[in-house]
């Protein structure tokens, strides 16, 4: 509820100062674009802070995929499918190894994601200048793979949209739906106790950690078939964007609760405010204090309304 009112509250304050261009196509399109590539990193690290963990490594499996599904097709001339292939399972790959290393060897999964992102990032740019010279690859997909993953839909909205619409719902099944879901916030909530209670807490990690890989390697791929090209210094805003999303949406920082429809709530908000301060006129060094004290009221909000929640359902118990 909380995230909520500050997703209304946003949206009222940017359509009356971004005007028609905001309330118009343009507005929609514009944060709906920028919200659909980080909207389904969000998810998959909103699964991973309900349970208590971390993973700042997102950032740099972007580029990574991104630029291996170019080099593969591009310059060792794989057929396109065979290159997605290889670019979603670096993603899957560098999850797996974040999973494993925090639950083998106890470190906080902060510093483990940290650790890997860097050495992603440093064989990323090794390898692609290695390889191809540049530190950018261009690669102009076929119509058919251009139209799934890449296309623009009336020349305004990305494919990516109906791709973040997929995530939500299947995100849904699994964390409210499937019984998968409930070991999910158990771990968050006491993973000793989740533990004795039989749930598989190692295996279930490594599979969040291989689904937030999974999840960053996907938005690579859809770049380049947006852009027609592949550079090592993308996706780094991708670490902290998703993480604002993440805890905009209600998610605790601690673990143990939170829901999709608050990560999807707290993308919206966020894609809204970045993106309305380009149609509002406003200095955008303005931004970063409007998300900024959109953070702040967020938590406090969400933290509110948690405890009347609460106190609400220990009432009705009494």
């Amino acid at each position: 509820m909380g995230s909520f009112i500050g997703l209304i509250v946003v949206y009222v304050f940017f359509a009356i100062m971004g005007g028609g261009n905001f309330r118009g196509a343009p507005g929609f399109s514009s944060f709906l674009n920028f919200g659909s590539e980080v909207g389904i990193i969000a998810l998959a690290v909103g699964l991973l802070m309900i349970a208590g963990e971390l993973d700042m490594s997102v950032g740099a499996v972007v580029p990574a995929s991104s630029l291996t599904l170019a080099i593969v097709a591009g310059d060792f001339g794989a057929p396109v499918g065979v290159a997605i292939l290889a670019g979603l399972a670096v993603g899957i790959l560098v999850g797996y190894v974040n999973g494993l290393l925090v639950t083998r060897t106890g470190i906080p999964s902060l510093i483990i994601t940290i650790g890997t992102m860097f050495g992603v990032m440093g064989l990323t740019l090794g390898l692609t200048v290695l390889i191809h010279g540049s530190t950018g690859v261009f690669l102009v997909p076929d119509p058919l793979t251009k139209a799934i993953f890449g296309q623009l839909i009336g020349n305004m909205f990305q494919v990516s949209i109906l791709w973040w619409a997929v995530f939500i719902a299947v995100v849904f099944f699994l964390l409210h739906i499937s019984p998968w879901g409930n070991g999910v916030f158990a771990l968050g909530g006491d993973r000793e106790s989740a533990r004795n209670a039989g749930i598989p807490t190692n295996r279930l990690t490594i599979q969040l950690y291989m689904l937030s890989g999974f999840a960053a390697a996907f938005v690579g791929v859809s770049q380049v078939m947006t852009f027609n090209a592949a550079q090592v210094a993308a996706g780094r805003g991708f670490i902290f964007d998703s993480i604002m999303c993440v805890v905009i949406g209600g998610v605790l920082l601690t673990g143990g609760a939170g829901s999709v429809i608050g990560i999807v709530i707290g993308t919206l908000t966020f894609a809204i405010v970045n993106q309305g301060i380009f149609f509002s006129g406003l200095d955008p060094n303005f931004g970063s204090i409007i998300i900024g004290a959109l953070l702040l009221f967020a938590v406090m909000s969400n933290d509110r309304f948690r405890a009347l929640a609460l106190s609400y359902a220990s009432g009705r118990k009494n």
